[in-house]
């Protein structure tokens, strides 16, 4: 500040991370993007939250603090699927679990009340998007209030907030109150009553009787315009604390309430006072994202960092964010909840030039592009084929259960995008690391020819989640058979261009609507595929997703609640998800034990046995114990195995390689891959 000439900051921001100045973290997005308009930025990374010190730092902001977690929420951050703490941090100097509190956002907001406390506190990030109503809080196991009101702040923005921060800022400045900034898109607020302007439509009850249904009930399908004199009363926070049914209904209502097109404006009472949301905000077009993303990111850490590694740079520094959103709608994801389901894409001149800048400007480069990509590896450009169709449109998957037949799937914008950046002086390599769904890639046999034959590092990533209709239909997922048909696709070509690359699939353990039955089918087909995941993922109800009403209610938010609609089956406790991850992870000795039980159980027990069509042996070799581990699995599989993290070759498996052993065929507990598929980014 004082090398700028300033004697005061007009927003300071409050973040979680570390300060990357790169266009992958959302801070220096924000921070860039309000410098462009004219306005003094100060940034506080990483605060020590217990005293107000570091929060009086840059003194009072003239126009507001804005308060955020991180490019992750921070309960994610902290603590794994079984609940247990982390002690890394991917988004902190030496990779160092602690620095940011639990709960980020609503510590933070605290702090900046306590030190400055008069000055307006705005909300963001994923971890507000996600907590902007009344929501089922995995790690206390109960529902709490929208974090708007736990913060205490003046308002919130869920989304990618660029186009509401900016009208925000601008009005604050022009010397409005922030209680009286009431119509921006992507904001919400409380009140202690609700305008009389608007007309309700009162959702806050389920609806049993099919005669008594009324029209705002029924599933439409598509509407001319959103109607922009009404607002959906949500069941009220004590109401769907006190019964799950109406939280599964609240869940839905939020759901579809989500194409900006159509939807409207939100309100769910908590005690005497209400929480207003407005409409999601319009997707930024291209233009405005390619403004966005030439601002002037020096693409590297903080200097005050030295030479300390933040693994999530690491991760994304050579990588290039190419579009936003998805419209997959998966179940337990959070990208559509926080990025919306348009996608939003940069124009190709815009993603070269990123390209040679990190050939130009980032140390280390040397020639090896790490990703084009984004939420989705492929869906750059794709978008709903009529406008008019698109505003109208509440499904929550454009692919699921089949393809719409409204979407454009071309794929040849994408083919040549990746031909011309491979063309660029200097780029060796250019890798495709984002998650590819290969439903949309099926589409296209010539760009899974191009992305096989150029762009894979030797293994692929890609997330059937699971092999059993029951689980994947609560998922939204495809059926088994289209990974079949990517994996023919996908070996075809690699041995076209001579390449020995595998696949690599992701599954999901313990996800709503998956049984027992449904792991042991699942663990067959690993065995039969020669698949041995290292580590594998429990399902982690995050805040607000589809997937999490099911796991709290039992219910099935995806279609009409009602207290006699579809129950969801859920495996709860800790024994029974430890049973699903020993489902995936069949090989393990340390499992065994637990699998010879429950195979007992569900009278399975013909698959406990010494021969390759058995699941587990008789007997227990432990890892004490090498030789006899390894002469099992040698007469169990018919090929010999050097360890438990290898996969088996010759069936689609990674191949014994010392790089491919170290990768699972499922996700890392908990995976926090920095803005990728179904991260929290």
């Amino acid at each position: 500040m004082d090398a700028l000439g300033w004697d005061s900051c007009d927003v300071i921001i409050v973040t979680g991370d570390a300060y990357v100045d790169h266009p992958s973290f959302g801070m220096a997005v924000i921070g860039r993007v309000l410098e462009a308009q004219g306005f003094r930025v100060g940034i506080i990374a990483q605060p020590d939250w217990t005293s107000t010190e570091d929060f009086a730092r840059l003194g009072k902001p003239n126009l507001y603090f804005g308060v955020a977690a991180g490019n992750m929420d921070s309960m994610i951050n902290r603590y794994t699927a079984d609940r247990k703490i982390r002690q890394d941090d991917a988004y902190t100097p030496g990779n160092v679990g602690g620095k940011r509190p639990d709960r980020a956002v609503i510590v933070y907001s605290q702090r900046c009340r306590e030190t400055f406390p008069d000055a307006p506190v705005v909300i963001g990030s994923i971890e507000a998007s996600l907590r902007r109503i009344a929501h089922f809080d995995y790690w206390s196991e109960k529902v709490r209030r929208s974090i708007l009101l736990d913060a205490k702040a003046d308002m919130l923005l869920y989304g990618n907030a660029e186009r509401a921060i900016v009208d925000l800022t601008h009005r604050l400045a022009g010397g409005d109150a922030i209680n009286e900034i009431r119509d921006l898109r992507g904001t919400a607020y409380a009140l202690s009553e609700l305008p009389a302007a608007y007309r309700e439509i009162d959702a806050s009850q389920l609806v049993d009787d099919e005669s008594n249904r009324t029209a705002d009930a029924a599933p439409v399908r598509l509407v001319s315009q959103a109607d922009t004199g009404s607002y959906l009363r949500l069941p009220s926070y004590e109401a769907v604390k006190a019964d799950k049914d109406l939280y599964a209904h609240a869940s839905r209502i939020l759901h579809r309430e989500t194409n900006p097109g159509n939807a409207r404006p939100l309100v769910q009472p908590h005690g005497d006072r209400y929480v207003w949301l407005n409409p999601p905000p319009i997707p930024l077009t291209t233009e405005e994202m390619d403004w966005v993303f030439g601002r002037p990111y020096q693409r590297v850490p903080h200097p005050s960092y030295g030479d300390a590694r933040i693994p999530a740079y690491d991760m994304i520094k050579f990588s290039v964010n190419i579009m936003r959103g998805c419209f997959g709608g998966c179940s337990f994801c959070s990208i559509t909840e926080h990025e919306g389901r348009i996608i939003q894409s940069r124009s190709e001149p815009s993603i070269l030039e990123e390209i040679e800048n990190i050939r130009d400007k980032t140390p280390g480069f040397t020639g090896v592009v790490s990703d084009l990509g984004g939420p989705t590896a492929n869906m750059w450009r794709l978008n709903c084929k009529s406008k008019e169709i698109e505003a109208g449109c509440r499904r929550p998957s454009c692919v699921y259960p089949g393809i719409c037949k409204n979407l454009n799937t071309d794929q040849t914008p994408l083919i040549q995008l990746y031909r011309n950046a491979r063309d660029i002086d200097g780029v060796k390599k250019v890798l495709i690391a984002s998650g590819l769904r290969y439903d949309l890639a099926v589409e296209s046999p010539e760009y899974v020819r191009e992305l096989v034959t150029e762009h894979v590092g030797g293994y692929l990533k890609i997330a059937p989640e699971h092999t059993e209709q029951g689980p994947l239909s609560k998922m939204m997922k495809p059926g088994i058979g289209t990974y079949d048909r990517f994996k023919a696709m996908f070996d075809q070509f690699s041995k076209e261009a001579g390449k020995e690359q595998y696949l690599i699939p992701y599954f999901i353990a313990g996800h709503p609507g998956t049984t027992d039955e449904d792991m042991l089918n699942l663990a067959l087909w690993l065995k039969a595929h020669g698949f041995r995941a290292d580590q594998v993922q429990n399902f982690y109800p995050s805040p607000m997703a589809s997937a999490t009403a099911m796991y709290y209610s039992g219910k099935n938010p995806l279609k009409r609640v009602s207290q006699h609609s579809e129950r969801v089956s859920v495996p709860m406790g800790a024994r029974q998800r430890r049973l699903h991850k020993a489902f995936l992870r069949y090989h393990d000795p340390d499992n065994w034990p637990m699998l010879r039980a429950a195979l007992k159980k569900m009278g399975r027990a013909d698959l406990i046995g010494n021969g390759k069509h058995h699941l587990v042996p008789v007997t227990q070799f432990s890892h004490g114990n090498p030789r006899g581990l390894k002469a099992f699995r040698t007469q169990h599989t018919g090929l010999p195995v050097a360890g438990p993290l290898r996969k088996v070759r010759g069936s689609g498996a990674t191949s014994g390689k010392k790089s491919a052993e170290r990768k699972s065929s499922a996700k890392t507990s908990g995976a926090r891959k920095p803005g990728g598929r179904g991260s929290n980014t």
